[in-house]
């Protein structure tokens, strides 16, 4: 069976394939490949059995990551909780892993990674190993609003949106710059708590330049304030939560509750069917314990290399930077994470 390269971006069929792929995510759109490419200089790349000229049965999406920090690879796909290769057998993605391991030294990439929502069924001739584990959590939309609530926690969620209530927390919403350097400001704040340095501001614009109203910022306020704010993808029937910060000064108000109950009734109210709450680190009991809150099905996640791997490059690059970083000021803190996130994805 032949392998075929394509560009996802510009190859008019790949867009028509996803929107009739029941798996298609937002992480595979040519959207979000492109802010990609303009933010990390990552070379988006697709493979497929389908010959030129026909409608895509089947492909397999992955960015070309250089970095002399971390090495060059092909990861499908960085700073992308999951991108389920579009496949209809075990068959197909044997074929098109084979063939990107057959070109991986002559390309000069240090390893493969996939990044599958199910667990694939896997040839042992393939020789991908499991490379980090997650939890996922989805929240299904399908039934009624209030028997969603329900499913919410009495403490941890309801009381909270009490809280956000007799508080007057209110919301603004969209995608303009003035709502996206909101989001960034809170985001600095959220960053530097965790000891780590915030993505490039010039992410979250190409992301919302390029997919328009596909994504929306929401910011809680405070008598004017911002404290909390969300950053959310939608792509066909499910609503994606990418992105969450927050002032700590004002946790005690509920914000990030109040902030998720507006972007879930208004997910329902669009005809979505399931919101992604997306993927948290496995020691993260705390947002997990959030997650899980929502009424939400939690799984396992678990991305897969070839080879094995046996260094973790970007946590350790990552982690080897966190006490110098939790103590620059604000503006060194973003040049940092400008200089690092493109070795990372």
């Amino acid at each position: 069976m032949s392998v075929y390269q394509i560009d996802p971006i510009n190859d008019p069929r790949w867009l028509r394939f996803l929107d009739s792929h029941p798996h298609a995510s937002v992480f595979h759109t040519p959207y979000w490949l492109k802010a990609l490419r303009l933010t990390y200089r990552y070379e988006p790349v697709a493979v497929t059995t389908t010959e030129p000229g026909r409608p895509l049965e089947d492909g397999l999406v992955f960015c070309i990551v250089r970095s002399c920090l971390t090495g060059h690879r092909l990861v499908s796909l960085p700073f992308s909780d999951h991108c389920e290769p579009l496949v209809t057998s075990s068959t197909q993605l044997s074929e098109l892993l084979t063939h990107v391991q057959s070109i991986r030294t002559s390309q000069g990439w240090r390893y493969i990674e996939i990044r599958p929502v199910a667990t694939p069924e896997l040839d042992s001739q393939l020789h991908l190993s499991e490379s980090e584990s997650f939890c996922f959590h989805l929240l299904d939309l399908r039934p009624s609003v209030e028997e969603i609530s329900l499913k919410f926690h009495k403490s941890h969620v309801r009381r909270k949106l009490q809280r956000a209530d007799r508080e007057g927390l209110t919301l603004e919403q969209g995608r303009s710059s003035t709502l996206i350097q909101q989001f960034y400001s809170l985001l600095v704040l959220t960053r530097r708590r965790h000891q780590l340095p915030p993505q490039p501001l010039s992410w979250f614009q190409h992301l919302a330049d390029s997919m328009r109203d596909k994504l929306v910022v929401r910011v809680a306020l405070k008598g004017g304030r911002p404290i909390a704010s969300i950053l959310t993808l939608t792509y066909k029937n499910t609503v994606v939560y990418k992105y969450g910060c927050s002032d700590p000064q004002f946790h005690n108000l509920g914000g990030m509750p109040f902030l998720f109950w507006n972007a879930i009734r208004d997910a329902k109210d669009k005809g979505a069917e399931e919101f992604d709450f997306g993927r948290s680190d496995l020691d993260n009991a705390g947002l997990i314990s959030f997650k899980d809150n929502w009424g939400t099905t939690r799984s396992k996640l678990t991305y897969y290399r070839h080879p094995e791997a046996t260094l973790k490059s970007s946590s350790t690059l990552m982690d080897s930077a966190r006490r110098a970083l939790s103590v620059l000021p604000n503006i060194c803190l973003t040049t940092a994470g400008r200089l690092l996130y493109r070795h990372i994805g």
